[in-house]
């Protein structure tokens, strides 16, 4: 019985992942919009020379003073990806979906198959019913879990969808995750594959309590209530409100994630971000805190579909493996 909730939950889980996969790639390039102005390169000093040595970036202004041009403005989700289709192609918009099977292998059937194995146990034995405290507990534990064993394709995934807006001269190139995950081990060590380990294992806590409990706490009220039957309705509006809630809760710790995930550290310099704590003050300074929920609606475009798809999928999936 243990190892059928495992079965089912990866099964929902990489077909869910795979039909969203432009949603979260659109999501990480928006996350990392304006992340130049928040940690700029050590390597770059600004030195003052005389306004004809300057580029065409650096203008001199009536009375001597320098002018440089404001960053550009941000772009929506409907733009970035529209960008990534002209520039990067229809392939562009699947750009680590193989980081986004393997990532949905590892986390996902772990996590939503000891959330299954903790809902059995953890049930009043008379009635079966499982409280929300002990469903939000459930979550965070089995979050936690399935975080830590797939933390090296999350970083491979993100830095494989990020890897278009760089220049061509900058740009990993990464062939597969297989290859991503070997080339990361040999040229930043082992280590590297869980950069970032503590904000993936936060955000799946969150996102698994919140997902996984809400789903189930929204479809027991509606059948409670008889505001609908077991049917794929019920399953449809208790998914889309668990995704909603979860994208809500995870956005910040997301798209730090994102940023440090995704950052190069060049060989004998300082990171741009020591930890999770930093980057998430530099993001806040340099680009104030509404910057955490950059990303949020295509995180919620995303997110829902991703959480509608996960739970009608794996409806179906118990449906037909019930006899097994």
């Amino acid at each position: 019985m243990g190892a059928k909730g495992f079965v089912e939950g990866g099964i929902a889980s990489i077909i869910a992942g795979c039909s969203t996969h432009p949603l979260d790639l659109i999501k990480v390039r928006m996350q990392l919009q304006g992340e130049n102005h928040a940690a700029p390169n050590p390597n770059h000093h600004i030195q003052l020379r005389p306004a004809f040595a300057f580029n065409s970036t650096t203008i001199a202004a009536p009375g001597g003073h320098l002018h440089i041009p404001p960053p550009p403005p941000k772009a929506g989700p409907v733009s970035v990806g529209l960008k990534i289709f002209q520039t990067e192609g229809v392939a562009g918009l699947f750009s680590g979906v193989s980081a986004t099977v393997l990532r949905q292998t590892l986390y996902s059937t772990t996590r939503m198959g000891l959330y299954e194995v903790f809902k059995q146990k953890w049930s009043d034995p008379n009635s079966g019913t499982l409280p929300l405290g002990r469903k939000i507990a459930a979550g965070l534990v089995a979050g936690g879990i399935g975080a830590a064993v797939g933390n090296p394709a999350d970083v491979a995934m993100v830095r494989m969808q990020a890897d278009g807006r760089l220049p061509a001269s900058q740009r990993r190139n990464y062939k597969s995750v297989v290859d991503a995950i070997s080339q990361m081990a040999k040229q930043e060590g082992v280590t590297s594959l869980w950069r970032g380990s503590s904000l993936t294992v936060n955000r799946a806590m969150i996102v698994t309590a919140s997902q996984l409990a809400s789903y189930d706490q929204f479809k027991e009220t509606i059948l409670e209530k008889g505001l609908m039957k077991d049917g794929l309705g019920t399953h449809v509006t208790a998914s889309f409100a668990a995704g909603f809630v979860a994208s809500v809760a995870s956005n910040p710790v997301d798209v730090i994630k994102t940023r440090v995930m995704n950052m190069r550290v060049e060989p004998g310099m300082a990171a741009p971000y020591s930890g999770a704590l930093d980057c998430a003050l530099k993001t806040v300074r340099a680009e104030g805190p509404m910057a955490l929920y950059k990303g949020f609606i295509p995180t919620i475009s995303r997110q829902g579909p991703f959480t509608v798809v996960l739970f009608v999928t794996l409806e179906q999936v118990r449906k037909l493996l019930k006899d097994f």
